[in-house]
């Protein structure tokens, strides 16, 4: 591959299995409304999920899970919900860390922090700090995160560093931005996997998901785990990945 090849993704087993599975919860709140709860109710339920597909995924043989746990645009999302989803984030960390280092887990956090609490700061790195030297599963934990805003302050880094004349901007190519993301060093997703039925990707990886496998699935994101994340690599394995390219045919 040259430097200016499209990057693949992180590939697939002989069996199929996908290398990074990047996955978008979505449905807590309305999972909590069809069962006349709070939404707080879906979001602590959300967790549970999340915990058993992080369970999951290290049983199958997945290398990344992605998760987007928290874009750039929640803010927006009244300030009690925000809070809620704030001191769940802290619960996770705080009781989750341990075994998640025990399984040998990596956690790898990606989006802003510079505008983040400071006790939230400081869980996150510990968490990174923690379980940097693990050697199974990576978990990215897209937190404070949108895929434009990481674009453009990759394209920043990039032009700064022309201004300074550490850097000709002849010499920029794919590989070169990738190396400013959020996410560099950790392959691009194989399959995105989005719960409650949506068909959109929501600002999530946009530069990372150019030859990801997208698969929708009605299941709200409380009720998943192992069988849904099972059945979406399924669906992946029967797609024809060309990459832009053609499958090669053999014939008479």
């Amino acid at each position: 591959m040259t430097a200016n090849a499209t990057p693949r993704p992180g590939g697939s087993r002989e069996d199929g299995v996908p290398a990074h599975v990047a996955v978008i919860m979505d449905g807590n709140g309305r999972w909590a409304t069809q069962r006349g709860l709070p939404r707080a109710q879906g979001h602590r339920a959300g967790v549970e999920a999340l915990r058993r597909t992080v369970r999951a995924a290290g049983e199958i043989g997945i290398r990344y899970l992605t998760i987007y746990s928290f874009s750039s645009e929640n803010w927006s999302r009244p300030k009690s919900e925000v809070l809620d989803l704030m001191a769940l984030l802290r619960r996770f960390i705080r009781k989750d860390l341990a075994e998640l280092h025990e399984n040998d887990v990596r956690v790898r956090i990606i989006g802003r922090r510079d505008d983040l609490d400071a006790d939230i700061h400081a869980l996150l790195t510990e968490a990174e700090e923690l379980t940097k030297d693990n050697g199974g599963l990576t978990l990215v934990v897209a937190f404070n995160y949108g895929a434009r805003a990481e674009i453009l302050q990759a394209a920043r880094a990039l032009a700064q560093e022309v201004a300074a004349g550490t850097l000709d901007a002849a010499a920029i190519d794919e590989a070169c931005f990738e190396r400013h993301l959020d996410t560099a060093g950790i392959p691009d997703p194989d399959l995105l996997i989005r719960t409650s039925g949506e068909q959109r990707i929501s600002n999530f990886l946009l530069w990372q998901c150019a030859y990801t496998e997208f698969v929708f699935q009605p299941v709200y994101w409380p009720d998943f785990g192992k069988a849904e994340l099972a059945a979406a690599i399924e669906e992946f394995r029967t797609r024809e990945r060309r990459f832009g390219g053609l499958v090669a045919h053999t014939g008479s």
